[in-house]
């Protein structure tokens, strides 16, 4: 069967299920739950994923959901969803008692995969293919509740408190030669789609500022006011922004998860939060210098003591040039050339971009959706252009890549350069991975 055939089946299965992938998208978004707490929403990617005739394998990297082709030979791409939510308070849809809220999207992630494993599986388009697709639901991408995650790694229950790199230490990915997912953006200027997007890559950072508790009124001098070194620090890394290279994109934010127990004692322990971002790895580690030598210096002028721990968060993203391009060869078939863009620039952070640094991917970016992402803003404000045609042209993209024997997915990973091995890329993560005292 050709590729044009194929298509047509699956796209024909997506209207068929329309109101299952539908109904399936809004319940995950009714049901919000953060990374590596998704135990609900992992069930119900299982049994979506069962209705499909898959089997799939649940707790991977903990709470993650992986449906594996019994397919041999050929490449192995995967369809990849993400499973968590963000914390969102103010939103009027968040989870009133944990302000868990999916601002960002994930649950329209899963409904895609969901939705191409319709239309792959049900309609056997994908015995037709010449290589295995496998569908995965990783937990944890956003980068939230670091104590929580600090709990399970002590427990040694996880490594990383991000999922994709969880899953590439426990060798989820060893046999894997391209992954597709697609995120939702959104979009301005006319703009419906965006074949692939940038995005930063950052290093975690928990940092304790350690002083000495005295009375505030009556001896003050007594005490090291550890909220005093904490503000020199951020001052100090204020003062670092125009040493940032523009095209490196370097982002430093932080929030103080405490800061200080009694308005009358001098603050003895103050904790912070700091994500260091940057568009590629030496700009990241450059900066991630920098900060460091901001906290060192507030703990010296202080005269108190600061604890850093270095966490490797994600990747700089690279998604790849040719799958976008069949990308947009089938976005074609829904929207018109001023609706679609090559590459969209963003400097948020994905952990996709952990594997675009040794295998093909790419990430690309649907509409449908209002506000900012992460915001209490946020909106979905067209279903077809959310969920529906967005998975009829990832669907169509896996068909080219895998039809006619799997030339095309072939030429790609034989294109490939990777920026590390999966070996080098492990390495990096150990090597990011301290404890700093001052």
């Amino acid at each position: 069967m050709d590729a044009a055939r194929l298509k047509e089946l699956a796209f024909a299965q997506i209207d068929k299920d329309r109101d299952a992938i539908l109904s399936f998208g809004w319940d995950i978004y009714r049901h919000p739950e953060t990374g590596y707490r998704e135990t609900r929403t992992a069930d119900c990617v299982a049994k979506v994923l069962e209705s499909c005739g898959l089997k799939p394998e649940r707790n991977v990297a903990y709470t993650g959901v992986r449906a594996r082709s019994s397919r041999a030979g050929g490449p192995r791409l995967t369809v990849m969803g993400e499973l968590d939510s963000v914390i969102c308070r103010d939103h009027p849809d968040c989870d009133k008692a944990t302000g868990a809220m999916h601002a960002c999207g994930h649950n329209i992630q899963l409904s895609v995969m969901y939705a191409v494993a319709c239309a792959l599986e049900k309609t056997g388009v994908a015995a037709q293919l010449d290589g295995a697709v496998d569908y995965v639901a990783v937990p944890a991408e956003e980068y939230i509740e670091l104590d929580y995650r600090k709990q399970l790694k002590d427990a040694g229950k996880i490594a990383y408190y991000s999922g994709k790199a969880e899953m590439t230490r426990q060798g989820y990915f060893d046999d894997t030669d391209m992954c597709v997912m697609i995120h939702n953006w959104p979009m301005t200027g006319g703009a419906k789609i965006a074949a692939r997007n940038t995005g930063t890559g950052f290093i975690g950072k928990k940092v304790r500022y350690l002083g000495r508790q005295a009375h505030a009124g009556a001896a003050p001098w007594d005490g090291i006011n550890a909220l005093n070194m904490a503000m020199i620090a951020i001052n100090s890394m204020n003062t670092q922004r125009e040493t940032f290279r523009d095209t490196d994109c370097v982002r430093v934010h932080q929030i103080l998860t405490r800061a200080g127990d009694l308005l009358n004692s001098v603050p003895a322990e103050v904790d912070a939060e700091i994500t260091v971002r940057a568009m590629n790895i030496p700009a990241l580690l450059d900066a991630n210098e920098k900060v460091n030598r901001s906290i060192h210096g507030a703990a010296i002028a202080l005269g108190g003591h600061a604890v850093v721990e270095d966490s490797p968060g994600q990747m700089p993203l690279h998604s790849n040039g040719e799958m976008a391009r069949l990308f947009i060869d089938n976005a074609r078939a829904f929207y018109g050339d001023s609706e679609i863009v090559d590459c969209f620039p963003a400097t948020a952070s994905f952990d996709m971009g952990d594997l675009s640094m040794f295998m093909p991917v790419l990430h690309s970016l649907s509409s449908g959706v209002s506000g900012g992402l992460h915001s209490a803003g946020y909106r979905v404000t067209d279903e077809e252009n959310a969920f529906i045609t967005p998975a009829k042209i990832v669907a169509a993209t896996v068909i080219d890549l895998l039809c006619d024997g799997a030339e095309k997915a072939k030429r790609v990973i034989a294109d490939f350069k990777s920026e590390l091995t999966r070996a080098e890329y492990l390495e990096l993560l150990k090597k990011l991975e301290k404890t700093i005292e001052y």
